[in-house]
């Protein structure tokens, strides 16, 4: 049987394991004991110290602290949570008014405002804080600067003809002096929707657009005397070349074309041209201008020369040719007396074609029964007589 080791040795062996110099293994090689005897003496000296129950204190105390730690780790994530819940929340409102990816930017302030950290949004998100103080730091850009005047100048262009499609556009903006490209100017034009009325789009129903004017003529085209009532419309025919625009503008009384104006293109610019005409050859009259409900007698440049020469607009309802029959049928013996006849190669034939009928045939060789078998020009000679008499 061994003998047992002194104390004082055992108490020397503790004291050195215990200084956590030296490992349990390299203490008990030092002092030639097995390291199971000198765990166990290091077991029986804790116990008949007391650091037992201080050791269990101090287990108890990590655990105590190890809870605590897990408990706030927990309350951060379950914040985490709801701040991305809240971002994702106000996120959809976003993308269900279809802003753009970068207009999200501003909801990174509002979260920010609200106390929800700019990384963690940006990174629900899906972009970099980097970009979004970028953007906060020049909220509008050079290129967005420029597009906004673009964007302004097309629609100004476009309520003045709204007939224009986005070709039209980008060469009336060159003409203003704004150098845009035609893909640019497409896709302005397509964001806010600028298309010509003449377009066919798939999937999109196009309303006609609302009267500018009452309808002051009620499908009744007589006239006491003449400059009481104008009438006017647009029609078109084909060349070789493309289509020609004729905007006549006629006299319900004396059924004379008092104005028109030819062009290669159906803008407002054609019915302001014929209003102009008719007041040059006219003078100031206090006449009602009857149209049809097309754009470019809704446009803004046709109303304004309205308003200019005092005259009160009239425009009948959409689809009812018959509220504009009495110019229907000055455009039908146009068409049966000059467009029909024949093909026509150029525009510039087509044009003097229309303007010899107009003021060799139709005003003064063309009789008519309304007019008791006189021509325009015979009426209105008679008529002025009778008045000045």
């Amino acid at each position: 049987m061994p003998k047992p080791f002194p104390k004082e040795f055992r108490r020397d062996v503790i004291a050195v394991a215990r200084q956590g110099d030296q490992s349990i293994a390299q203490v008990a090689k030092s002092f030639g004991i097995s390291e199971s005897c000198l765990q166990r003496w290091l077991k029986i000296a804790d116990r008949d110290d007391g650091l037992t129950a201080k050791t269990s204190s101090t287990a108890g105390s990590s655990a105590s602290v190890d809870l605590e730690a897990e408990n706030r780790e927990l309350r951060k994530r379950a914040k985490q949570l709801e701040q991305e819940n809240e971002i994702l929340r106000r996120a959809t409102a976003y993308f269900a008014r279809d802003v753009p990816p970068k207009m999200m930017y501003p909801l990174v302030q509002d979260l920010a405002a609200d106390k929800i950290p700019v990384a963690v949004t940006c990174r629900v998100l899906g972009f970099s804080k980097q970009a979004f103080y970028k953007w906060q730091a020049n909220p509008v850009s050079q290129r967005d600067w420029d597009d906004a005047h673009l964007i302004n100048a097309a629609i100004d262009i476009h309520h003045d003809d709204p007939e224009f499609g986005y070709r039209f556009i980008a060469d009336e903006l060159a003409d203003q002096g704004l150098r845009a490209s035609r893909n640019r100017v497409n896709r302005l034009c397509t964001s806010q929707r600028l298309w010509s009325v003449h377009s066919r789009k798939r999937g999109l129903s196009r309303k006609p657009g609302p009267p500018v004017h009452d309808d002051l003529v009620r499908r009744d085209f007589t006239a006491q005397a003449p400059n009481q009532l104008w009438l006017t419309d647009i029609t078109e025919h084909p060349t070789a070349e493309g289509k020609l625009y004729l905007c006549a503008i006629k006299d319900a009384s004396s059924k004379r074309i008092v104005g028109y104006s030819i062009d290669a293109r159906m803008t407002s610019e054609l019915a302001v041209n014929a209003l102009r005409n008719a007041i040059a050859l006219r003078g100031q009259v206090a006449a009602i201008m009857h149209s049809d409900r097309g754009s470019q007698f809704r446009s803004h440049a046709y109303v304004r020369a309205l308003r200019e020469a005092q005259l009160r607009g009239s425009m009948g309802r959409v689809g009812a040719c018959a509220d504009n029959a009495a110019m229907e049928s000055f455009f039908s013996l146009l068409q049966k007396n000059v467009l029909d006849r024949q093909r026509w190669t150029t525009r510039e034939q087509l044009r003097l074609a229309i303007v010899v009928w107009i003021e060799k045939t139709y005003h003064r060789r063309r009789r008519q029964d309304a007019l008791g078998r006189m021509t325009p020009i015979e009426f209105e000679t008679l008529t002025q007589a009778a008045h000045a008499a």
